[in-house]
């Protein structure tokens, strides 16, 4: 309740620049790695964290003390990131539509730093993270996100329910279906 973000929070709603550019260092990466884990694309995911924190900074008035501050913070980065995949869905439908043709340095895996030491290892590596990045990208849209939060962020499934504003049985059951969805789709590319 009073922990370091509740009072910069409480301090950037009094006018304090200083301490909402605090709130902005804390989280920005992990909002971004939210979004981009969900939306597969780094434009988008930077454009999630900018419209993330212009709403935060708008509704600092309308934040509750009681709650969590990472709690209240995803759940804004959350929406916006499937309000996004929404309106995806409904003008332009791509797979993976930030890889190119060469396939060098055009998808998020090949930011990645990897701590494997051989070339080989790193293209095991990279092929591993590719075939679960597409697995989950797959996911129906009510399981990704819960997916991601759970697996990708290490949320417990309370805060995920908080984030999402459903009740930890959904949370839990979502989570179990969408794990069962990724082992199905994953073992299925292992026989082919």
């Amino acid at each position: 309740m009073h922990s370091i973000e509740t009072r910069l929070a409480r301090l950037a709603k009094a006018g304090d620049r200083g301490a909402f550019a605090d709130l902005v260092e804390l989280y920005k990466d992990k909002i971004y790695h939210l979004a981009f884990r969900m939306l597969g694309n780094r434009q988008e995911a930077e454009d999630v964290v900018q419209e993330t924190f212009l709403r935060v900074y708008r509704s600092l008035d309308r934040y509750d003390e009681e709650m969590k501050f990472s709690t209240w913070i995803y759940r804004i980065g959350t929406n916006l990131s499937i309000d996004r995949l929404r309106k995806r869905r409904t003008s332009t439908y791509s797979l993976d539509a930030d890889v190119g043709g060469d396939g060098e340095g055009t998808d998020w895996h090949a930011m990645l730093a990897s701590e494997e030491p051989t070339p080989e290892g790193k293209i095991l590596l990279s092929e591993t993270q590719r075939r679960i990045r597409d697995a989950i990208e797959s996911l129906p849209k009510k399981y990704k996100s819960v997916v991601v939060l759970k697996y990708l962020h290490d949320m417990s499934l309370q805060e995920i329910g908080d984030v999402l504003d459903m009740p930890v049985t959904t949370v839990k059951t979502r989570v179990h279906r969408g794990r069962e969805f990724l082992r199905k789709k994953l073992e299925g590319e292992d026989l082919t």
